[in-house]
């Protein structure tokens, strides 16, 4: 048999050029993922009651410490929260793509006829799915303790929407720093690192009296932003006029740091998962 019959012969598998779009694959990978979270959500559990126990004993320990009366705290730590939710993407994109890395389902997908960019997007789809659910326990507590939705029905939409763009903004940059680590344990131990993000914003405190420097850095990170279209949107606080760009104006804020996010942290992805453990 000649050599070119063999070509032709070779299984769909290994043939690149059948790969499906985008969209049909990154479906099928959502589905996975789903399944995944179905069989196994001990981490989903973990990173969805983090935040109200936060709200428990922030609200009433910290609550009482802070100028603001306990109740009126508690509203403006909601938004805070909702808002270190979305940016906990970070932590949950880069354990799940690392360990698929560490356990070889990477190498199996790109064995397969599909897109490239299917994998990281179901991920990252799979992941806004299950954080959209995860805020309703998050809001039904904060409701309870005292916190109100008063802006008006379109503009907590739009703060929910919000919120969702900055987890799949973070969720992305999650999954490309999994597959550079590729490895489980470190992916965890550097995830545990990353709750102290939300430290250094206004997500648990104002940061008017912050001294200078911490300030000027609490208010150029990016939860910081988000944190305040949220209460702004939520008719729980006005943005400080005096605070820094993306703090006053904090849809643009929101807006252009989940944009900058998503256009750095998608092509690399792509990029690194087609590479794989080069």
């Amino acid at each position: 048999m000649s050599s070119s019959a063999l070509v032709t012969e070779r299984p769909a598998a290994y043939t690149r050029q059948s790969a499906g779009t985008p969209v049909a694959d990154g479906l099928a990978v959502l589905g996975r993922h789903l399944q995944r979270i179905k069989a196994a959500p001990g981490v989903l559990i973990l990173t969805q009651t983090m935040p109200i126990n936060m709200l428990l004993f922030f609200g009433y320990v910290f609550g009482s410490a802070l100028a603001m009366p306990g109740q009126e705290y508690r509203a403006f730590l909601v938004p805070g929260l909702l808002a270190a939710t979305a940016a906990n993407g970070i932590m949950t994109g880069m354990f799940q793509s690392a360990q698929d890395c560490h356990r070889g389902v990477m190498d199996r997908f790109r064995a397969l006829p599909m897109s490239r960019a299917a994998v990281p997007f179901g991920q990252t789809a799979a992941d806004l799915l299950t954080s959209a659910a995860g805020m309703v326990p998050l809001i039904l507590v904060g409701l309870a303790v005292g916190w109100r939705i008063d802006g008006g029905p379109a503009a907590a939409l739009g703060a929910f929407a919000l919120l969702l763009l900055f987890r799949f903004a973070t969720s992305w940059v999650g999954c490309w720093l999994g597959l550079l680590i590729r490895n489980e344990e470190a992916a965890g131990q550097l995830g545990a690192a990353t709750f102290i993000l939300p430290l250094l914003s206004n997500a648990y405190i104002p940061t008017g009296n912050l001294p200078g420097w911490l300030r000027t850095l609490a208010e150029w990170n990016p939860i910081s932003a988000v944190a305040a279209v949220a209460r702004d949107l939520f008719g729980n606080a006005a943005p400080a006029a005096d605070a820094a760009w993306p703090v006053a104006h904090p849809v643009a804020g929101t807006l252009l740091w989940s944009a900058a996010l998503l256009a750095v942290a998608v092509p690399l992805s792509v990029r690194r998962y087609a590479r794989g453990g080069e």
